[in-house]
């Protein structure tokens, strides 16, 4: 099938555009696992550096907040750089990065080749994104989005089984090195394969020419995300706003924020272009992949986490704990990208933003049940509540990238596409945030009530009795560990069952071109 004439912007000239999605995706493949696939080696990379449990979560930290800064302005850059020119560079400079990341003599030199790694990575989806949007018809484009959606719900889930695996049988390099390949074959085909048209060209000639430097929001920007992306990954660790450094730091981001909306809604040229939300339908889609992304990544890391801190499984195990729910997304995802030409979107994310709200609830009843029956859960059990997670995951992904196009224009694309992207990180960054937090807070409320039933003199004195009270001391600690996930999953199914109606806000697209212009 030939690319579609009547499609200026596409990035597939005389080819198929399916070949060139596929081509795309590649490279965004590689970046979103790389998001997850680091979490579970990161006591192996302190180990061979000599540095604490701590001081290595900067290995992730660093990687989150030079992402969360690039990907905004993203749209920016390929408008100025050129989007194909700019899609080639963010490819080689992660994968150039993930080859010094895996021979980082110490932890100060890897934590820079993160930095540098986030920076390639934070441009690669929404440049595919917007290719995507340009290179199909608005009748095809939730196909199209489908295809787009296995890389960022299958990735985060393959990520912690493929770093467990490759941490556990070889070494945490490798965690690094798999980028090599991946990233190496996607240039070559990038660059022979994926087309630059003529207005995508002009566009980019025509910015240049009226260029006028926006310094002043890139700095804003910079402070915003970076600061946001400290305080939500330092949170926890750093006693919260009972730390100076996370207060200031909130501090800067809130005000920031304030002066990068007032300052980018006068500029000609805006880095981050907030005027966009201006479209009703676009608010509405990056308010909902907010939501997605807020319980896509929280879940992808609590599950896992669950598995290994109560149920004793190593990274490999709890991983594969996810796998079910990956499988299961994927075969979705074309029913979703088909139901996206048919049914208004509107109702399509009511029901599943409603089913997932329920997936959860169904969660946070099954750790209850474990907490009272001292964890008899099998790993079926864990794998299914995942599964019943990842149902809705596809029609939410696909049905939200596209409606957040409705109305926007053409040449605008980009910018939208870094927006609705950022929304989704950033709602991940802020679930795992609350996640850790609350799981820290539940635990020891739960801890302290059910302490108070368990004492010496309940027991009676003796050895025997030494021994039963710590027994019963490391009972009650596993329980108010269960409650404490209840908790969480609780919490989250009922805002998901609270943002659900917010989906009837968003507009019907033009009648026979879902997510269409």
């Amino acid at each position: 099938m030939a690319a579609d004439a009547s499609l200026p912007r596409s990035a597939a000239g005389n080819r198929n555009p399916w070949l060139i999605a596929i081509v795309v995706s590649l490279a965004i493949f590689m970046e979103v696992l790389d998001t997850t696939i680091a979490n579970v080696s990161l006591r192996h990379i302190a180990g061979s550096f000599g540095a604490s449990e701590d001081e290595s979560t900067w290995i992730l930290t660093s990687y989150l907040i030079s992402n969360a800064i690039v990907l905004p302005i993203s749209g920016w850059l390929s408008q100025l750089i050129g989007r194909k020119r700019f899609y080639m560079i963010c490819v080689a400079l992660f994968t150039v990065a993930s080859f010094l990341c895996a021979f980082a003599p110490n932890l100060g030199v890897m934590i820079v080749f993160r930095v540098v790694q986030g920076i390639g990575g934070g441009g690669l989806a929404p440049t595919e994104q917007s290719t995507f949007a340009d290179s199909f018809t608005p009748q095809k484009r939730a196909a199209a989005f489908a295809l787009y959606g296995v890389t960022v719900v299958v990735a985060p889930a393959a990520g912690p089984v493929l770093g467990g695996w490759l941490t556990e049988d070889y070494s945490w390099h490798w965690i690094f090195l798999i980028n090599l390949p991946v990233g190496a074959l996607a240039l070559c085909l990038i660059w022979f394969l994926v087309d630059e048209p003529q207005v995508v060209k002009d566009d980019t000639k025509k910015f240049r020419g009226n260029f006028v430097p926006d310094w002043l929001g890139f700095v804003l920007v910079a402070l915003t995300f970076g600061c946001l992306q400290v305080v939500l990954d330092r949170f926890q660790q750093d006693d919260g706003f009972d730390s100076l450094k996370i207060t200031l730091f909130f501090t800067v981001c809130v005000f920031s924020a304030v002066a990068l909306v007032w300052w980018e809604m006068r500029h000609p040229q805006p880095v981050f272009d907030v005027r966009l939300f201006r479209y009703r339908s676009f608010a509405i889609a990056c308010l909902l992949m907010f939501l997605l992304g807020f319980t896509l990544y929280s879940t992808t890391q609590l599950i896992p986490q669950l598995a290994q801190t109560l149920l004793g499984y190593n990274a490999v195990q709890a991983g594969k704990s996810l796998a079910w729910g990956g499988a299961v997304a994927v075969l979705m995802m074309p029913i979703a990208g088909s139901l996206g030409t048919k049914i208004p979107p509107k109702w399509v994310l009511l029901v599943a933003f409603t089913a997932t709200g329920l997936a959860f609830l169904h969660t946070a009843h099954l750790t209850l049940h474990t907490a009272h029956l001292t964890l008899q859960i099998g790993f079926g059990d864990l794998a299914m509540a995942r599964v019943y997670q990842s149902l809705a995951l596809p029609f939410l992904f696909v049905t939200l990238t596209t409606a957040g196009y409705v109305g926007i224009p053409p040449d605008k694309n980009s910018s939208a596409s870094a927006i609705i992207n950022l929304m989704r990180n950033l709602g991940g960054s802020v679930g795992v945030s609350i996640a850790t937090t609350e799981l820290a807070w539940r635990t020891q409320f739960h801890h302290a009530r059910l302490a108070e039933h368990v004492s010496r003199y309940d027991i009676g004195p003796g050895s025997f009795a030494n021994s039963t009270l710590v027994a019963a001391q490391k009972a009650v600690q596993v329980q108010a560990q269960s409650l404490s996930y209840f908790d969480v999953f609780w919490l989250f199914g009922i805002a998901a069952l609270i943002v659900a109606p917010f989906a009837l806000i968003l507009k019907n697209p033009p009648k026979g071109a879902a997510g269409g212009h």
